[in-house]
């Protein structure tokens, strides 16, 4: 029972990622998500549902389009494993829980913020002001935080980025992070707690840091390439929900035991 459980969590959260590809695709060219079905982008013929299986469809038609052969790209099925992977972690960790519930769609928003932003450079509001608000509405019902750890999470993960690129700027005289990471990180503030923040921050940085030496080394590219933040801070703020908390207590308590 057991296994089953955790299979059909993980379908049903391949499902959700298979709706996160349109959402990816269809938002930022302002075009409906709910009103028609899925179709090829290349010859823009209807997808059939048996051609729409999440992972294994792009299996089975050996990643092209049925109709006109056109090539399927690997990111959909990276996005429906990511999806898939996130939701049956967090089920595992939290449980049949209005908490899982939470963390699920968390996770499943984050996926969709970040390649929205590796593609566009861009989090939509619809998503992190959104998120902000709901986050802390929800914090007067969940049991992961308090009302006033939300709220500080909003100020120390909002109000600090912006201290961050404001400094850069004034340095600088050039922008150096966008609004939406700066809303972003609130957003993870709100839901995940102020605690949260110097562990997104600092992983974000650690993992973007690499990443972005890897392709500037490769393309060659000066120290001023820009390159989107969005996504590690998502990453940072998956693994803390997952794994993070235990280790940011333990570093608190350190620091100042009690707290």
């Amino acid at each position: 029972m057991a296994f089953l459980e955790a299979f059909y969590v993980f379908f049903i959260g391949l499902c959700f990622g298979s709706f996160a590809n349109v959402v990816i695709y269809r938002l930022p060219a302002g075009e409906s998500f709910f009103m028609s079905r899925s179709r090829c982008p290349k010859c823009k013929n209807q997808i059939a549902w048996y051609d729409n299986i999440p992972v294994f469809a792009w299996i089975f038609l050996k990643a092209k389009c049925r109709k006109c052969k056109a090539p399927i790209a690997w990111r959909y099925p990276l996005v429906e494993l990511l999806v898939g992977v996130f939701t049956l972690l967090a089920f595992l960790k939290f449980g049949w829980t209005w908490l899982f519930l939470e963390m699920a769609l968390f996770f499943f928003f984050l996926v969709i913020c970040s390649f929205i932003d590796f593609d566009h450079m861009i989090l939509p509001d619809v998503f992190t002001l959104g998120g902000i608000v709901i986050g802390f509405a929800l914090a007067f019902v969940m049991p992961n935080r308090t009302v006033i750890e939300s709220l500080l999470g909003i100020l120390v993960g909002g109000g600090g980025l912006w201290a961050v690129a404001y400094i850069y700027y004034v340095l600088r005289k050039q922008d150096g992070m966008g609004g939406g990471d700066i809303k972003l990180l609130a957003w993870v503030g709100a839901v995940l707690g102020w605690k949260a923040i110097p562990f997104v921050i600092f992983s974000a940085s650690i993992v973007g840091s690499i990443v972005g030496l890897a392709i500037m080394s490769k393309k060659t590219k000066k120290l001023e390439t820009v390159i989107p933040f969005g996504p590690y801070i998502a990453a940072g703020a998956i693994a803390y929900a997952l794994v993070g908390k235990e280790i940011a207590s333990w570093y608190f308590g350190l620091l100042i035991p009690g707290l």
